[in-house]
């Protein structure tokens, strides 16, 4: 990490194993929660797993941010044992969608300004806008054969 790290790991006499460090991460999950009980039961399993640093709660988007040095997956176990029915944050803002209405991403229970992650939501280069732009692109080598 910075050079007191990287001092102390020189001048270190333990075994030569390095001890494997965790990135920290932001874990968003989507949970429905009616009252101040849901949620604190929420938050409190959330805390319980190991390496958690931050817990956030936004009840009208339905939404826990958890952060630390956990693993997503054991985050969504624990927090589905409170017996709430808890998925990953499937939702992306919908600025950065590129066909915000397209099917499957447009949901009316979405909260307002978000959509569903989907690939359809996005330019993918298969579309029609993309091949006729790739068709007259100075990085294309065979763009514009017919001049």
């Amino acid at each position: 990490m910075g050079y007191l790290d990287h001092l102390s790991d020189l001048c270190s006499v333990s075994s030569n194993k390095k001890s494997k460090r965790r990135n920290t991460e932001t874990v968003k999950i989507k949970v429905k929660m009616d009252c101040d009980g849901c949620e604190r039961k929420v938050k409190s399993a959330a805390y319980s797993v190991s390496g958690v640093k931050s817990v956030h709660i936004d009840r009208p988007k339905s939404l826990v941010t958890v952060e630390g040095y956990v693993e997503p997956k054991k985050v969504l176990k624990k927090v589905q044992s409170t017996g709430k029915k808890a998925e990953m944050w499937p939702y992306i803002p919908h600025t950065l969608a590129y066909y915000p209405y397209a099917p499957q991403a447009y949901d009316k229970k979405a909260p307002k300004g978000y959509v569903k992650n989907v690939p359809q939501a996005f330019h993918g280069s298969n579309s029609p806008t993309e091949r006729w732009d790739s068709l007259f692109s100075d990085e294309n080598p065979n763009a514009c054969s017919i001049m």
